[in-house]
């Protein structure tokens, strides 16, 4: 039986705000990963979708906006916490970030993006619309906290959930 987009929906919320999930994007040929601990999961237009916010500066944006979709790879039980580190620290400008984190990107089952081999939850996603952040109308409590400093608005990639899985 096909499993729901929100099976395991506790679990893998409470693991991605506490140590972080993997967002990839690209394909066999050149994919990218960053580590994320914002995200939501929801149901809107009919369809399961998971939002994601990527900074506008980060090179993954760069392959999100060529592509039309992601994947999430969820690590529960901090069991990739160095691995997570390295990729929300490090660009894929500079490193080949499979490498220096020692991960393994491994084919999705739906979208070309691929998934990070050895996490527990997966969420395949289709991009269906994308809203850059207009500060203006933020709380100035979240903005002066988050995007005060120089720091770059975030880009909102709203995405149905083609497949949803453990391993």
């Amino acid at each position: 039986m096909k499993e729901t987009f929100t099976e395991g929906l506790e679990i893998s919320m409470d693991n991605l705000y506490k140590t972080g999930a993997f967002l990839t994007c690209g394909d066999e040929n050149k994919a990218n990963t960053m580590t994320i601990s914002w995200g939501s999961v929801g149901y809107i237009w009919r369809r399961p979708i998971f939002m994601a916010l990527v900074r506008e500066t980060r090179y993954t944006k760069e392959f999100l906006d060529s592509g039309d979709n992601y994947t999430i790879s969820i690590p529960f039980e901090g069991s990739m916490k160095s691995e997570l580190t390295i990729c929300g620290t490090k660009s894929g400008r500079d490193v080949d970030k499979e490498k220096e984190a020692n991960i393994k990107f491994i084919p999705s089952k739906s979208v070309n993006s691929p998934i990070v081999q050895g996490c527990n939850k997966y969420y395949e996603c289709k991009i269906m619309f994308k809203q850059e952040m207009n500060l203006d109308n933020i709380d100035p409590e979240i903005k002066d906290k988050f995007y005060g400093k120089g720091e770059s608005k975030h880009v909102l990639y709203f995405a149905e959930i083609l497949e949803s899985y453990a391993k």
